[in-house]
């Protein structure tokens, strides 16, 4: 066979969804296609509004909880604290969040959105959210709760989150009657932890 003959079957293959991958290897297929996604709609976000996504994700959970601490960030975003330490920083440097000593224990910090930091938390166009929402609206709701048990099984399988710790910090109960919270934004910081 030769080399263009391989290159012409191959591109055959690929329109008809090529040769079957099986249930596992097609999952893993989309989920490094869902993380190239992420990357690059990352680093368009850094050039177009100046926050990578996670940047970003920090920024509308501090719009949401403000005086959230460090570590229940990291307990939403299914991260390390110390994956969030040069985000904040970085963030802070910038002028979007402040940082006070938490009245209660002077070891915690709080942080809050500033005026530019609020000017920010809208939603916007070409950002992970928009793709995130855009995608969703798509799906019917039964579906997408079955999608998010996938992840969340997988994320626990890899270590990402704990089984008891749903991301909201409530039970999944209490999202069937109020907003989810921004699914698609939790994913998109795992990809990157700028």
């Amino acid at each position: 066979m030769k080399p263009t003959d391989e290159a012409t079957e191959a591109t055959q293959a690929d329109k008809s969804k090529g040769p079957p991958l099986g249930e596992v290897l097609e999952f893993m297929r989309l989920l490094w296609a869902v993380d190239h996604g992420l990357q690059s709609t990352s680093k368009r976000m850094e050039a177009t509004l100046g926050l990578t996504g996670p940047q970003r994700l920090v920024l509308r959970l501090v719009g949401r909880f403000p005086g959230i601490t460090a570590g229940r960030l990291a307990q939403i975003m299914h991260v390390h604290p110390s994956t969030l330490t040069g985000v904040l920083k970085r963030m802070e440097k910038r002028g979007l969040l402040e940082r006070k000593s938490d009245p209660l224990d002077g070891r915690k910090a709080l942080f809050a959105l500033t005026d530019a930091g609020r000017a920010l938390d809208v939603p916007s166009e070409g950002t992970v959210e928009s793709a995130v929402q855009r995608a969703i609206s798509r799906v019917p709701r039964a579906r997408l709760q079955n999608a998010q048990e996938v992840l969340m099984a997988l994320a626990q399988e890899l270590g990402a989150g704990e089984p008891q710790d749903h991301p909201t910090g409530h039970s999944p109960k209490d999202d069937e009657q109020g907003p989810a919270g921004d699914a698609g934004e939790l994913a998109s910081s795992k990809s990157a932890s700028r």
